[in-house]
């Protein structure tokens, strides 16, 4: 079970970015994937987690409409589209899974992480 996350970078205020969440090892279709982020001296939080039926839960409260979870089961992959960024968006970015149809908040309950890529939100 192996995922990747790529598509972080350096952003102005006010903008988007789309990132991906790649998966290899295993079949996306049955299985919710979470996205986290992990800002410097923060802890890691939830952002939002989608779940094999296309349902999103979304778990951060920071996400307020700007943040939308999409997967292509035809890639095996995940995206999450990040719109009206703020610089207080700046963290390291990861999608994880536990290889089961449930959300969990608590990302100690996830075995499996991307890598994470960087997104800085400034001018």
């Amino acid at each position: 079970v192996q995922l990747q996350a790529s598509g972080g970078g350096l952003v102005q205020p006010g903008g988007s970015l789309r990132l991906s969440c790649a998966a290899s090892g295993f079949t996306l279709d049955y299985y919710a994937i979470h996205w986290f982020r992990q800002a410097p001296g923060k802890e890691r939080e939830g952002i939002l987690c989608l779940r094999p039926n296309d349902g999103s839960e979304y778990h951060g409260d920071f996400v307020e409409g700007r943040f939308t979870g999409s997967r292509d089961n035809a890639k095996n992959t995940v995206y999450l589209e990040m719109n009206n960024l703020r610089r207080e968006d700046t963290a390291v970015y990861y999608c994880a899974t536990d290889v089961r149809p449930d959300c969990y908040k608590d990302p100690g309950l996830y075995d499996y992480w991307g890598q994470g890529t960087q997104v800085t939100v400034s001018s």
